[in-house]
């Protein structure tokens, strides 16, 4: 164990040894272990946005295999996926590679303003199959919150005593947050916050804007002198937001965009003192050897 990993570990010392040998399972893992950053492959899109749009862009992708073992090959910390890619993956990269098993998903066949995804799998699921972690979405904004919140409670209560980490993607969104309101830097440090309330051991959210949703914010800003100008400066916002970074944070890495603009947002986070990225549509829309070449940059700045 490194001391960067010890010292993350000791600040889940209120976790059971199961829990916190699994984080440890996470962060020892591929070409970031023990650096104490994390680069995790998620792949729900398919069941989130559909599968055309998510896998014809690199069609190999359709395949259940093909991206634990770009996972795999890229040297990532872990792997994400709904039960039945990880169910077909489970056997096969049995001991290989951290798993984490998102236990609830929604599709975008209906339009609604306030979703709530449903539960699809469970704790067992993940225990049966070896995971080293639980995922779960929650939507803070939503006319739905309080409902996710408690499914969200019960879920890691459940996940904790059987020795398992919670990853929580907090993601605001409802009909009273406007599209920019959605990663207002206010608006992402509040999801961070919520997050580890609610007892995540590793939060997502997406990378904070510039923008201010909420006036009161704007004026603690503003009266406290913070600087919100770059992403590094936002990103620490939302870093302390989770108990002054005593909680891991990782952010998406959104829709697929130019090899470029990924690295300078990649810099702009772990400057900030993110923990690390969970991409998805980034690497595995991309040719497979593509894919390992941005991962391996990406992985390159997080270990500097």
């Amino acid at each position: 164990m490194t001391d960067r990993v010890q010292e993350i570990l000791s600040w889940y010392t209120h976790r059971n040894p199961g829990v916190r040998s699994n984080l440890y399972r996470m962060l020892m893992h591929g070409r970031l272990g023990g650096t104490g950053k994390l680069v995790i492959l998620p792949v729900d899109q398919g069941f989130e946005h559909g599968p055309l749009r998510t896998y014809l862009p690199n069609q190999p992708s359709f395949d259940p295999y093909y991206h634990p073992q770009l996972a795999l090959d890229a040297g990532c910390n872990a792997y994400a996926a709904p039960l039945g890619f990880i169910e077909e993956a489970a056997d096969k990269f049995a001991g290989q590679l951290p798993m984490i098993l998102k236990l609830n998903n929604h599709d975008v066949l209906h339009a609604d303003s306030d979703p709530i995804p449903a539960v699809t799998s469970s704790v067992n699921d993940a225990l049966e199959m070896g995971c080293a972690a639980v995922g779960f979405t929650i939507y803070p904004g939503s006319l739905m919150r309080e409902e996710m919140y408690e499914q969200l409670r019960e879920i890691i209560e459940e996940a904790h005593a059987v020795g398992l980490p919670a990853v929580v993607w907090s993601y605001p969104r409802g009909e009273d947050l406007t599209k920019e309101d959605e990663t207002g830097v206010d608006v992402s440090s509040y999801a961070a916050q919520i997050a580890a309330q609610m007892g995540a051991d590793i939060i997502k959210v997406k990378p904070p804007k510039k923008h201010v949703a909420q006036s009161a914010n704007e004026k603690a800003i503003k009266e406290s002198g913070a600087s919100i100008e770059s992403l590094a400066d936002r990103i620490q916002l939302v870093v302390r937001s989770a108990f002054d970074g005593r909680r891991i944070v990782i952010f998406s890495g959104g829709a697929k965009g130019a090899d470029e603009n990924v690295i300078e947002e990649i810099k702009g986070i772990h400057q900030g003192g993110g923990f690390g990225s969970i991409i998805g549509r980034n690497s595995f829309q991309r040719s497979h050897d593509d894919a390992i070449t941005l991962l391996h940059k990406i992985m390159d700045i997080y270990a500097d």
